[in-house]
């Protein structure tokens, strides 16, 4: 979806003077240039994609829902950006900053990685080798000497 693209080609369909754009035919990446984001194409063209489900459900008269191909985009995004620190200068800390502690602020389930998953095993057996519970195992205790 081009939505930047569309609303070159109606403006100029329309005669609008298109003079601050590069023309999309001959520049691939040209619309998308950051230094476009808040022109009048760029938000129009927002405007667009902030409505296009909504537009889409009510003219096939169904829920439109897109989640699998943003998950996608965003999944590849996360990792390019994540590996990119975590290999580079920043080092566990891109992990840490970047992800670790605006999970913590949302308060999101993935900051505990094992209730996630839905394996507390690991937690669960490190629990019952601490402190007390530890010491229950040695001694008269023991299962050695239980029999």
């Amino acid at each position: 979806m081009k939505f930047r693209e569309q609303v070159y080609d109606e403006w100029k369909a329309a005669g609008k003077d298109l003079s601050a754009y590069p023309d999309p035919k001959k520049f691939e990446k040209g619309l998308m240039d950051v230094k476009l984001d808040d022109s009048a194409l760029a938000l129009e063209a927002d405007r667009l994609i902030q409505n296009f489900q909504r537009d889409a459900a009510r003219e096939a008269g169904i829920f439109h829902h897109l989640i699998t191909l943003p998950t996608y985009h965003e999944t590849a995004l996360g990792v390019d950006m994540l590996s990119s620190g975590y290999f580079g200068e920043e080092g566990m800390l891109a992990y840490v900053k970047g992800i670790q502690r605006q999970e913590i602020r949302r308060d999101l389930a993935s900051v505990k990685h094992q209730d996630l998953a839905g394996s507390n095993i690991g937690d669960d057996h490190k629990e019952y080798f601490l402190g007390e519970k530890a010491l229950l195992a040695g001694g008269a205790a023991n299962t050695m000497n239980q029999f």
